[in-house]
């Protein structure tokens, strides 16, 4: 018997109630630590799905479960058809793949449980989710020890109804302790915190960052039965960084269960210490960066205006050192080469802090990194940071710049020092754009040839990576005429690497969040673009019907556009341009004579079918392609969506039209 997905999820919901109301979740956890404590003798390593299924028989649980559930048929509807009845609870377009986990019991994990939220006054008026209603969404991303987790979407409501379990595993990173289970003590130093991030999604695929926490995990070492609930209370970002936003309610579990638990006073005495800790270190280099600071100005006055970026305000509003929003990062296997990473980074969403009320101000917020991640858009300064991390893991030596750009527009861009001292600008909005910089001599006589930038920026104040600083000391800042010699002190003033590193090294204090590794892509590139094809047709077709035009598809010219779609992506990850010559002897074959072909390309990184059409009719080469009129018209359309980490991807769409010229 086969059920249609609205029945078979509405089944699943009912089935996850009547569990819920049994506590049968509880009862498996005390079946699965009795059976662990009776039959895991030393020659038992890995407890197996069927000793747990068979424990749970042994005790009479099932039978329950299948008592409880009752199914009634309606015999007078037997052999009736009819359309499947929509689910009346909210079904995620996306269903995750539930994959089964092998739990390794000598390992320890920590089992978070997000039960629900309330107080996200924001929503009070929300009105209920019509079935099969498309409504705006929330999801938790949660990142802890080089583990990401993501729970699935629930609609926006003032309590919302998160019912979702991550199981987390606590691990030494050091090899020789990695077959060694954790005790308390050695967990209670290890102060990683779970950092989450919410994320609202809106009907039409918009994502906005709601909140960012960074949970502090080990109170539940001091809990009775290894066992906690806490009420998490969610801070906006940037200007409403004060204002609470909701509150999460989550239960943590450690399993195994603890032997022995720690007493809530060497808790406490922990987290104090690691305050005090971080607070001197921040202390001290506050000290140091002010006496820095002092010492650069009086080189020249004018170094005031100078755009010099010590610390920048993270989306909770919290002022951190530049050099910590960089850190070397590997991609794995996701990500091949240095200007592959670039194009990852361009494909990203541009877009600027929101800013409550007028002026033109620019509201500053460099994002954490899974923050900026999730999102999957972000400001200038998060593109440079990434892309400036990723090339660093690539073993180059990279630095971003702050500066200006046209106008006295802030901006930050990446630089990378050549072994030979060649200098490459790297645009992180772009990806395609690299720039050698070729300084110019302001002592050479007028005469001299000059090398003509073709770059777009016009200031630099300073440079950072995640270990070195240097501010811009040359009487000038404008980048044409700047020498980037980092080694020459009179040019670049270096601060102490020594201060740096106390405050910006992986695990030097608390309020510096680790980095998470970057995820595979969940988008299958070629049914996108199939989906996004199928759209594309269907409003062409409703366009030129309102015109009292018809449309004819020619499915082999939109097949040979493939090509040129795949060299435009290509040539914007590499920077070489290939397969030109065929595209254009094919189109010569498939165009007869007397007819003229014309073609437009256009790239997006969004997958919203009718703003990509709204958008292709704003330009009148398109827009005379999609309504073009005469004798024998041939339409032809092209998507391919190229899919990068994070489920990022570049949209190349092609319109093509054929048509015999009447002169």
């Amino acid at each position: 018997m086969s059920l249609p997905p609205e029945k078979a999820s509405e089944l699943k919901q009912i089935i996850h109630q009547q569990l819920l109301k049994m506590d049968v979740h509880g009862r498996i956890r005390e079946v699965l630590a009795e059976t662990i404590r009776e039959e895991l003798a030393p020659e038992h390593q890995q407890l197996s799905t069927e000793d747990l299924i068979r424990a749970l028989r042994q005790r009479g649980i099932i039978d329950d479960v299948m008592k409880e559930l009752k199914f009634v048929t309606d015999v007078n509807e037997m052999g009736k058809t009819s359309a499947p009845k929509p689910s009346t609870h909210f079904v995620d377009r996306e269903p995750p793949v539930l994959k089964k986990t092998n739990i390794d019991p000598t390992r320890r994990y920590l089992y978070l449980q997000v039960l629900g939220g309330k107080a996200f006054l924001e929503h009070l008026q929300e009105p209920e989710p019509l079935p099969g209603q498309i409504c705006s969404t929330f999801t938790l991303c949660l990142h802890f020890r080089n583990q990401r987790f993501r729970s699935k979407p629930v609609p926006c409501a003032c309590e919302p109804d998160f019912q979702d379990g991550f199981l987390l595993e606590i691990h030494k990173d050091s090899l020789g302790d990695g077959s060694k289970m954790v005790d308390a003590t050695t967990m209670l130093s290890i102060c990683d915190p779970v950092h989450m991030v919410l994320i609202k999604t809106d009907t039409f695929g918009e994502t906005t960052l709601v909140a960012s926490y960074f949970l502090e995990w080990r109170s539940v070492l001091a809990a009775e039965n290894g066992i906690t609930n806490v009420a998490v209370e969610l801070l906006g970002v940037g200007t409403e960084s004060k204002v609470s936003v909701g509150v999460l309610n989550i239960r943590l579990e450690m399993y195994p269960p603890l032997n022995k638990t720690l007493s809530s006073e060497i808790t406490s005495t922990q987290f104090t210490l690691e305050r005090q800790k971080t607070a001197e270190k921040e202390r001290l280099f506050l000290v140091y960066a002010k006496q820095w600071w002092r010492e650069y100005l009086q080189i020249r006055p004018t170094h005031n205006a100078r755009l010099v970026k010590i610390f920048a305000q993270d989306e909770n509003g919290v002022n951190r050192p530049v050099c910590s929003f960089v850190r070397p990062l590997r991609a794995g296997r996701l990500l091949d080469t240095p200007r592959q990473a670039a194009r990852f980074v361009s494909v990203l969403g541009h877009e600027r802090a929101p800013v409550i009320g007028g002026g033109g101000g620019k509201q500053e917020q460099w994002c954490t990194l899974l923050a900026f991640l999730c999102r999957n858009k972000g400001d200038c300064e998060d593109h440079a940071n990434l892309l400036c991390s990723l090339l660093l893991g690539f073993g180059l030596e990279a630095f971003v710049c702050v500066g200006t750009k046209a106008k006295g527009v802030p901006h930050t861009w990446v630089m990378t020092c050549g072994s030979d001292g060649t200098i490459t600008f790297w645009e992180s909005l772009t990806g395609h754009s690299r720039y050698i910089h070729r300084p110019i001599n302001p002592d050479d006589p007028p005469l001299a040839e000059q090398p003509k930038p073709l770059y777009p920026y016009r200031t630099v104040g300073c440079i950072f990576n995640h270990e070195k600083f240097f501010g811009n000391c040359q009487p000038s800042d404008a980048v044409e005429v700047c020498v980037f010699d980092l080694h020459d002190e009179s040019k670049w003033k270096p601060m102490s690497g020594e201060a740096i590193k106390s405050v910006c090294a992986p695990g030097a204090t608390s309020s510096v969040p680790p980095f998470p590794p970057l995820c595979a892509s969940t988008i299958d590139a070629a049914v996108t673009s199939n989906e996004m094809e199928v759209q594309l047709r269907i409003l062409v077709s409703e366009h030129r019907k309102d015109l009292g035009l018809s449309t004819v598809w020619d499915d082999q010219l939109s097949y040979l556009l493939s090509q040129a779609l795949a060299a435009y992506e290509l040539e914007r990850t590499t920077g070489v341009s290939a397969g030109n010559e065929e595209f254009q002897d094919a189109v010569r074959r498939a165009v007869p004579d007397g007819h003229t072909f014309k073609g437009f390309p256009i790239h997006f990184v969004h997958r919203n079918a009718r703003r990509v059409f709204a958008t292709c009719l704003r330009s009148p080469f398109c827009e005379e392609i999609i309504c073009c009129r005469g004798d024998q018209v041939r339409l032809a359309v092209r998507v391919r969506v190229f899919a990068y980490p994070e489920s990022a991807c570049a949209v190349w769409i092609m319109f093509a039209c054929k048509y015999r010229s009447v002169l």
